[in-house]
């Protein structure tokens, strides 16, 4: 049964990893990446240089920011309040809906989010007919970065709640009893019994989130992007994107690539280490 997946990683995950090598030389797709001359640290250089680049990393590094600070509670939030619900049908309902939108393609979402957030969208359409002028949203660049977070919020949040309201399977019913009848309130139950049972799972999450800090995917911005708000919606994937697909400079969007996993394995060593000096296990 291990065959299967352990052969998919190899494959698919570590053999690829040598073609790392090309982010060192001057590759070119007639010679071949082995025959490629070496350029040494040349495209590192030049990326750091490079005022696209720079301001690619920004925008990835505010973007992954407010993610972090929106995304990652609002499922912790869900779980324990479903978990309060009393009704299990009400709960079971509420939890489906809630995890539907983890099924849709993101150009389901930015379709959904065009159709609801533009000039004639759903709201612009609602506040002409109320007199009130229309609002840009996603022409504005603040307005944008807000709805590219909550669309990130809706569609991923149900899919972090399903892993923590596993989590608190593990609360002993009998501790939530024992403490309401020595007139313990729920926000004391909530926080006195529920969150120090999932801690370690919310502190195993958030170390795998900030290795993620400078990794983003490609479709969310590509496809809620447009030139009124590029300044902040060109990130590092897209930038990828341009120089190595388009302009076809696969040695340069390589060195970008392995500058970006560089960093997302010091920055889970980082916290992982700060969270076993915290007393929790981490992930190794």
């Amino acid at each position: 049964m291990l065959l299967p997946p352990a052969a998919f990683l190899v494959l698919f995950c570590y053999i690829p990893l040598a073609g790392n090598i090309a982010a060192f030389k001057d590759y070119n797709i007639f010679e071949g990446l082995w025959a490629s001359r070496w350029a040494g640290s040349r495209h590192f250089a030049e990326a750091f240089r490079s005022v696209e680049f720079r301001y690619a990393l920004r925008n990835t590094l505010l973007l992954n920011a407010g993610d972090l600070l929106f995304s990652f509670p609002a499922p912790i939030l869900l779980a324990v309040t479903l978990m309060e619900l009393r009704g299990s049908k009400l709960r079971k309902a509420t939890q489906f809906i809630l995890f539907l939108p983890h099924f849709f393609s993101m150009v389901i979402v930015a379709g959904i989010v065009y159709q609801v957030f533009s000039g004639t969208g759903l709201i612009n359409a609602a506040l002409a007919a109320l007199g009130i002028p229309r609002v840009g949203f996603l022409g504005t660049p603040a307005l944008w970065m807000v709805v590219y977070w909550v669309s990130g919020v809706w569609k991923g949040t149900g899919y972090g709640m399903i892993i923590y309201l596993a989590a608190l399977t593990a609360v002993d019913p009998a501790l939530g009893e024992a403490a309401a009848i020595d007139g313990a309130g729920r926000w004391k139950r909530v926080t006195r019994i529920t969150l120090p049972v999932i801690r370690p799972t919310i502190v195993t999450l958030l170390i795998l989130n900030l290795g993620g800090v400078l990794s983003i995917g490609f479709d969310r911005p590509y496809l809620l992007g447009n030139v009124l708000v590029s300044d902040v919606s060109n990130v590092i994937s897209t930038h990828v994107y341009a120089v190595g697909m388009q302009a076809g400079r696969f040695d340069f969007a390589t060195a970008i690539g392995l500058f970006q996993s560089a960093v997302g394995i010091v920055m889970v060593a980082c916290a992982n280490l700060f969270a076993r000096r915290l007393g929790e296990e981490g992930i190794v």
